[in-house]
């Protein structure tokens, strides 16, 4: 049973590390945008230039920021949580909450993203989608195939905190999560 335990902390090790990963690799956007911001503001206003490629690709690199990090915002319990019943109880009653939270909440809901999502990102993809507006962003269906990409980061880290709940709760490691590089 040990040895089970141990293969599933180590893919939920690797789960997590896929989602420290893409978070932080994704994190640099959010420098990005403001550079961005700052260049079409000084673009626009002190030169009298403006290009709407530059200025959708702010609204892309959020959405971006937005969809890859909202696992490690999970994996790091950065979500806003309503903890007028969660604080009162005990750490086992947390991993409790947790566990069922994930398996009936997250993983559900994150499915039903992604299924819903498909059809959405297909007709996308066989449009090779672009912009809108004249001068926009090419590739529009790449950036709507980042709804798949963050069901799916989601998916792994609800399998995870479920493997860390279920490996808590059997008493096969502490009661403190275990932390990966």
């Amino acid at each position: 049973m040990r040895s089970i335990v141990v293969s599933f902390e180590r893919l939920a090790s690797l789960f997590e590390a896929v989602n420290e990963w893409s978070g932080r690799a994704v994190s640099w956007l959010s420098l990005l945008m403001v550079l961005v911001t700052f260049a079409v503001v000084v673009l626009r206003y002190v030169f009298g230039m403006g290009w709407i490629w530059l200025q959708e690709s702010v609204t892309f690199m959020h959405g971006a920021l937005f969809l890859v990090g909202a696992a490690y915002t999970l994996r790091h319990e950065g979500h806003v949580r309503v903890d007028i019943f969660f604080r009162r109880f005990s750490d086992r009653g947390r991993v409790w909450i947790d566990l069922f939270g994930s398996l009936l909440l997250l993983l559900p809901v994150c499915l039903f993203i992604f299924t819903v999502s498909w059809d959405y990102v297909a007709l996308s993809w066989s449009l090779q989608e672009g912009s809108r507006e004249a001068g926009g962003l090419d590739g529009v269906y790449l950036f709507k195939s980042l709804i798949l990409v963050m069901a799916g980061l989601l998916v792994l880290q609800g399998i995870a905190i479920v493997i860390r709940c279920l490996s808590r709760l059997l008493g096969m490691v502490d009661d403190e999560p275990a932390e990966t590089a």
